[in-house]
């Protein structure tokens, strides 16, 4: 990884927080938008909907998921994670469709011993095949203070955003015969759980109980998005909405200045990329990998 303390760096971290301190989020209730789906109790609606937090004890995790199917939208939560010591745990936030060839785009949040940064793990799945993984340091503090989280999800691409700052593109590739995730509407879930048998340096890193329970915060939950009921969708089309004035994202792409955000993160925050994995990929890396 390169080091971040030039001054470039130092500028454009200052300049990314401004940026991520002014988003206007609007709030979604989350009595109206989401159901605890396990945990027997550990997952809790707060403050007249305003807030949800999940918790995890060394007896069970919990989750929630959202009551609506979208198929497209711009999705944006924001999050603040297991503070301290969190190694073991998990915090996933993702879009997922149900059977057997399913699609989901995934934010995983895997916790590291105190003073250690979080890791970001992206993945998606489109007919049931992930291994697309792609890792990144941070860097703000997400234990701190509440970050937003966002997938941009239309019929052109997937964007990952932190703070409105692009993380990870991925783009549709049906021209050359790869699927896409397109027609399979996805529910919002979150959850958080233990894994110390792989999160945190392999498993090689256990939960400390001790500081259980570990708590996971949710607030201004926005689904900017198309809602899928009995077959259809609120935009009109299945695969190609009409875009209206409130629904930029269903055409949006990055424009120079994002690409270059996304660069800025991807060169010094990057920590795993599948398409530079050549001993995981001997017959040779994803088709993907090598398209523009």
């Amino acid at each position: 990884m390169a080091s971040h303390s030039s001054p470039v760096s130092l500028l454009i971290v200052a300049s990314l927080l401004v940026v991520g301190s002014l988003m206007a989020v609007s709030a979604g209730n989350f009595y109206q938008e989401f159901d605890i789906t396990w945990g027997d109790g550990r997952g809790k609606i707060l403050n007249n909907g305003e807030l949800l937090t999940l918790n995890l004890d060394k007896a069970s995790g919990s989750g929630f998921q959202s009551k609506n199917e979208y198929l497209f939208g711009k999705i944006d939560m924001q999050l603040k994670l297991v503070p301290g010591n969190s190694a073991g745990t998990v915090t996933a936030y993702y879009l997922s469709s149900k059977g057997s060839t399913w699609d989901e785009i995934d934010f995983e949040f895997l916790g590291n011993l105190s003073g250690d940064p979080y890791i970001l793990h992206t993945n998606v799945f489109t007919q049931g095949k992930g291994n697309r993984e792609q890792q990144f340091y941070l860097w703000l503090d997400p234990t701190a203070d509440f970050h937003t989280y966002s997938i941009t999800w239309n019929p052109k691409r997937i964007i990952f955003s932190v703070d409105d700052t692009p993380i990870r593109e991925f783009k549709n590739l049906e021209s050359k015969g790869l699927p896409f995730p397109k027609s399979q509407p996805m529910r919002i879930y979150s959850s958080l759980w233990n894994a110390d048998d792989w999160a945190t340096r392999g498993g090689l890193v256990k939960t400390d109980w001790s500081n259980a329970p570990f708590t996971a915060s949710y607030r201004n939950f926005n689904a900017n998005a198309c809602g899928w009921s009995n077959g259809a969708s609120s935009c009109g089309g299945n695969s190609s909405p009409a875009v209206s004035n409130n629904q930029t994202w269903l055409s949006e792409e990055l424009d120079s200045a994002g690409q270059g955000r996304l660069q800025w993160v991807q060169k010094n925050y990057m920590v795993y990329d599948y398409c530079k994995d050549i001993k995981r990929f001997p017959q040779g890396l994803p088709l993907e990998c090598n398209s523009s």
